[in-house]
């Protein structure tokens, strides 16, 4: 059931093909995640245990000494939900135990994860883990066509495999031009993370075209999808010269390739 793919339309039309996780691949992921949860958690409950015992007159003051045990199990609660949500929308869509598996949590449109999806999806756990060891969401994710439980469903996710980077290619044209141009990632903070598949796509046609083209079909590549690209990370296109358009461009399809050039 690990090798299902499925074929999502993104609402701008555009087909990208992803490789489901089942049932195994997201059990694992969730196994690993669990023992970084219950160490970090034996830890916790073990500092309470200690700043307890060593309070003074242990018998004759119960309830200042249940006080740290109080606040470890409520900041013990947090990090167990907290956990997923936070690494989920922040990294990517991937957890410890998923970045480790190789899947990842994405919106059912293709796009990355947004804060209210993962905060629904991770909120639901708690109908997910019923009655007892998440059966509920298992049962759900080995049924289900698209390998969902309740929280994906509700929260519009869907969690596939990265699949392998395609290996770079000395003789990649592109990357070269852009080496040559001394241009990186760090050349470009998107604060702001709106760009998908959609993006992708364009900006790969654009990096891949761009040295097959004369100058001036370039230029007017260029400023059409400088005028698409740029405005969604915050940049303005007029009063930059096509150098500097390129350049930016170029920057974006850096970021871009490494969130969504698989290789199935």
């Amino acid at each position: 059931m690990d090798q299902e793919q499925v074929n999502i339309k993104t609402p701008e039309f555009v087909s990208v093909q992803f490789q489901l996780a089942g049932l195994g691949s997201r059990a694992s992921a969730f196994l690993i995640d669990q023992i970084i949860l219950m160490a970090v958690n034996l830890l916790i409950l073990l500092a309470a245990f200690v700043i307890v015992a060593g309070q003074p007159d242990l018998l004759f003051s119960i309830e200042m000494n249940t006080v740290p045990i109080a606040i470890a199990v409520i900041v013990v609660f947090i990090i167990n939900w907290g956990y997923f949500f936070v690494f989920e929308y922040f990294s990517g869509g991937k957890t410890i135990g998923k970045k480790a598996l190789g899947i990842r949590v994405i919106q059912d449109n293709g796009h990355s994860i947004t804060l209210l999806s993962s905060f629904i999806r991770n909120l639901l756990r708690i109908i997910d883990s019923l009655p007892v060891n998440y059966l509920v969401g298992m049962l759900m994710i080995f049924f289900h066509s698209r390998h969902k439980r309740i929280g994906d469903l509700v929260g519009g996710t869907i969690v596939v495999h990265e699949g392998k980077k395609k290996t770079k290619k000395k003789g990649n044209s592109i990357e070269k031009e852009i080496k040559n141009r001394g241009l990186s990632k760090d050349d470009l903070i998107l604060e702001d993370w709106t760009l998908g598949a959609k993006e992708w796509n364009l900006i790969k046609t654009y990096s891949n075209r761009y040295l097959q083209l004369s100058t001036w079909e370039r230029t007017q590549l260029t400023k059409q999808v400088g005028g698409l690209l740029l405005p969604k990370v915050g940049m303005e296109v007029e009063g930059k010269t096509i150098r500097d358009i390129e350049n930016t461009l170029f920057v974006i399809y850096l970021h871009l390739k490494d969130e969504w050039e698989f290789e199935w």
